[in-house]
């Protein structure tokens, strides 16, 4: 088959992926297998391959993240249960004052919390952000919208262990620790600039409190430590369709209210457990992890060290930890009930992980990646714009920030050798175009909407407006690496 026929082929699979998602509201990890088989077959693979090739992508990138993910969502559900999240976030306000919240709070979530679903972290964190927002010399609700918006969505696709930055990781290759130690060096200058940015607009007029801000009733107030529950009171990530953290339902015209979000009542936690022992597993978690990558970096060989820095096992400790610690705060029976219910969140996201992976491996077999990686070379910045470009055009189309994100790595995956870059800047620069242009297809936008008080027009300017000024920001920041590795 001619390369430009390979290349009609993957483009309309990808194009089939996108219209099944969106006009025939297909569940997006069977829309990907689908592209995927289409595409073998067109490319000539035959049945047997196909199915094979499909099959095989699969299992290898599940044994690669799958029990990464699994974990860390059990340890998301589990702080959940105990109100760790909602604690951070006063004691954030009590240390750093409102004034400088924003900053705070929007670096907190996009690296200490992400193994919480963001639709979640949202509804625990809006009351509190609320609370600082009115206390606040001017522009509050502006000013802690942003900070909620950048700092969720950086989180879940440039920070371990966010399950767009696991997904991202596994399917280029890119070792866990130096994914971990890359995206923390990326993610708190995108933050910092990106709400910086978005706060020196609203101080020049850019934000009109009448337009931009509804009342907020009283009687619809989150208070506490909050779940997103759906009708039958099952944890749902905001009705979304996609659990995968990012709050895409993948459906326009979301009513503006609380998505199908009801507050359960908060978790009380028993007042002799201390914050920092709640949190102290997942930290210890994730400088084990740290501390792995810098020795592998510097050549020092331990087997001790390289055992424990070792990703399933360090998120292992994490888990066992947190849950030794949560049963302790809220007892055994709370903690069991909250596994269950992470067994049934990560379900979803494990799959489209694993069929991102189907969609590497057919376009690995098909040759798609030597006929791209003809088309580039490593001497310049504009492999790493493509991928900025390719994410970020999947991202407006399907609303999802993590599928945007994988279905971006899986096409360029295969390219990753031909172009001669490090393939952990490949997987940043898929996570920062994923996040351009958050907008209406995104129950994430209407969360924000409702939670905190703000008008359609005023989502648009601090969740659509305020996450696109940090995938800019961030793809601006990771070009100049390029020549550097």
């Amino acid at each position: 088959m001619s390369d430009l026929a390979t290349m009609v082929n993957t483009g309309a699979a990808v194009l089939a992926v996108v219209v099944l998602i969106i006009r025939f509201k297909i569940n997006p990890a069977v829309a990907l297998v689908l592209g995927s088989a289409y595409l073998g077959l067109t490319a000539g693979l035959g049945t047997e391959k196909t199915v094979e090739t499909i099959a095989t992508g699969f299992g290898d990138i599940m044994a690669e993240v799958g029990l990464l993910i699994a974990f860390g969502v059990l340890t998301g559900v589990m702080l959940q249960e105990t109100g760790a999240i909602e604690r951070l976030v006063q004691a954030l306000i009590r240390v750093f004052g409102v004034n400088r919240m924003p900053y705070a709070l929007s670096l907190t979530i996009a690296t200490a919390l992400q193994s919480i679903y963001l639709d979640v972290l949202l509804v625990i964190s809006a009351p509190l952000a609320r609370t600082a927002a009115a206390k606040m010399d001017k522009k509050g609700t502006a000013r802690m919208a942003t900070a909620l918006a950048i700092g969720g969505e950086c989180g879940i696709v440039l920070m371990v262990p966010g399950v767009g930055a696991l997904a991202l990781a596994g399917l280029l290759g890119v070792p866990l620790g130096k994914m971990l130690l890359f995206g923390l060096l990326l993610v708190i200058p995108t933050v910092t600039i990106a709400v910086a940015v978005m706060f020196f607009l609203f101080d020049r007029g850019w934000w009109n409190s009448e337009r931009d801000e509804q009342p907020y009733p009283a009687d619809d107030r989150p208070t506490g430590d909050a779940q997103v529950r759906s009708g039958d009171g099952q944890p749902d990530a905001g009705d979304a369709e996609l659990p995968d953290g990012d709050g895409a339902s993948g459906a326009a015209g979301k009513p503006a209210d609380s998505g199908g979000v009801a507050v359960a009542a908060p978790a009380r936690t028993r007042p002799d457990t201390p914050l920092p022992l709640l949190m102290a597993p997942l930290l210890t978690a994730l400088l084990l992890i740290a501390v792995g990558a810098v020795l592998d970096v510097a050549e020092i060989h331990n087997p001790v060290i390289e055992f424990l820095a070792t990703p399933v096992i360090a998120l292992l400790i994490g888990l066992v930890g947190t849950s030794i610690v949560g049963r302790r705060s809220v007892g055994i029976d709370r903690i069991q009930r909250c596994i269950t219910t992470g067994f049934q969140e990560s379900g979803q996201i494990l799959v489209l992980t694993g069929v991102g992976g189907s969609l590497a491996a057919t376009i690995t077999v098909t040759g798609v990646g030597d006929i791209l990686g003809d088309y580039f070379t490593a001497s310049t910045a504009a492999p790493l714009l493509m991928v900025w470009a390719i994410a970020a055009v999947l991202h407006i189309a399907v609303g999802s920030v993590t599928l945007s994100a994988i279905t971006a790595a899986g096409i360029l995956a295969p390219v990753a050798p031909a172009l001669g870059i490090d393939p952990v800047l490949i997987a940043l620069a898929a996570g920062a175009g994923s996040l351009f242009a958050v907008h209406v297809t995104s129950n994430t936008f209407w969360l924000l909407q409702s939670l905190m008080g703000q008008t359609t027009r005023g989502t648009l300017k601090t969740c659509s407006v305020g996450v696109s000024v940090a995938s800019v920001v961030a793809i601006v920041l990771i070009m100049p690496l390029s020549s550097a590795l």
